[in-house]
């Protein structure tokens, strides 16, 4: 990327109609190397509620306005998931860097767009995706890539959400702008897996995405599962329903917990605040293993690492990495949504 003699980084936000994007926006506030310099929201109703909250300064009306009259260098997306990727699009042929919370966007044809515009104009390509800041994920990557487990031939995944109906977004459950529940949360499977075992995602053997908890809305399918093959002729099992109890919210042992068994034994991670469990052949038992220091906001400052040109010393969230794991994504989210009920 081109040398800005440690100026910081222009960023201007599109969208504020999920409540990830305001992590992002709180940072930049606080982070030297970015500077906020403009706002939009094209949604009358989500506009007049930032006005009254006060947490989000708002410079133009929708993003036309915005890429027309702010100098920015990045713009980062928040937008319902169905707009996200034509807001991408429109950024990067303005020759604008982009990050956006997940997913990226909701289509192939999309992603294909986006990666073909970030390739020919050299600009960077940033998601939220969180898994790798984690403290119990960098755990289990670090004591699987040392071998610890031998190599990793089965996976299963649970990242099963609470849906609470009555405080997620409107649109989630209108037609058309939710894009599905496998492209929502197991995006994040897509990119930690590869990063954490070293092995590629070769095939989707099975996929499913169903109705269960909401059929006022038939069309939103809150139940998802999915088989896959890996590179090592290993297989990953996944569900990422919105079944979780919502009492309970996103404390469920269930909300993100990996098994990950390989030839010499097993480690199993649930969330950041618990010790990993492992397991050797030569164990009687299951050893708690304490979590390595976790690292916050690790997308976005590998995000602004890549803009510097910076090589990084801890396997950061590249562009192609966002790229592909949106990719893997969206052709399970396909699968499923031809498979047959």
């Amino acid at each position: 990327m081109a040398d800005r003699s440690n100026k910081p980084w222009r960023i201007a936000f599109a969208g504020f109609r999920h409540s990830h994007i305001m992590s992002l926006y709180d940072l930049a506030q606080r982070e030297p190397r970015m500077q906020l310099v403009a706002a939009c929201e094209s949604d009358p109703a989500t506009a007049d509620t930032l006005r009254r909250q006060g947490k989000v300064q708002l410079t133009h009306p929708d993003l036309n306005a915005m890429l027309a009259g702010a100098q920015c260098d990045i713009v980062a997306i928040g937008d319902y998931f169905a707009a996200r990727g034509r807001i991408a699009i429109a950024a990067l042929k303005a020759g604008k860097h982009v990050i956006a919370d997940k997913p990226l966007c909701t289509s192939l044809d999309e992603l294909h767009e986006i990666e073909a515009l970030s390739r020919a104009r050299k600009l960077s390509v940033g998601c939220m995706l969180d898994m790798r800041g984690s403290a119990a994920v960098r755990t289990l990557r670090r004591l699987i890539l040392a071998g610890e487990i031998g190599p990793v031939h089965t996976i299963v995944v649970t990242g099963q959400h609470p849906l609470l109906p009555g405080s997620r977004p409107a649109w989630y459950f209108e037609p058309g702008k939710h894009g599905g529940t496998i492209n929502d949360i197991a995006i994040h499977a897509f990119d930690a897996l590869p990063w954490i075992t070293g092995r590629r995602i070769a095939r989707t053997c099975a996929a499913r995405a169903w109705n269960a908890r909401l059929p006022q809305y038939p069309h939103f399918k809150d139940c998802a599962q999915f088989m896959l093959e890996l590179d090592n002729g290993g297989g990953i099992l996944c569900d990422v329903s919105y079944l979780a109890p919502d009492g309970c919210g996103y404390s469920a042992p269930q909300y993100w917990r990996l098994t990950c068994h390989g030839t010499g034994g097993v480690a199993e991670i649930t969330g950041d605040s618990h010790p990993l469990l492992l397991a050797t052949h030569a164990d009687k038992a299951f050893r708690e293993i304490p979590l390595d220091p976790p690292r916050p906001d690790a997308a976005i400052h590998d995000f602004l690492q890549e803009l510097a040109g910076e090589s990084g010393t801890d396997s950061p969230l590249t562009t192609a990495a966002v790229l592909e794991a949106s990719r893997q994504a969206l052709l399970v989210q396909q699968a499923a949504d031809d498979a047959k009920a």
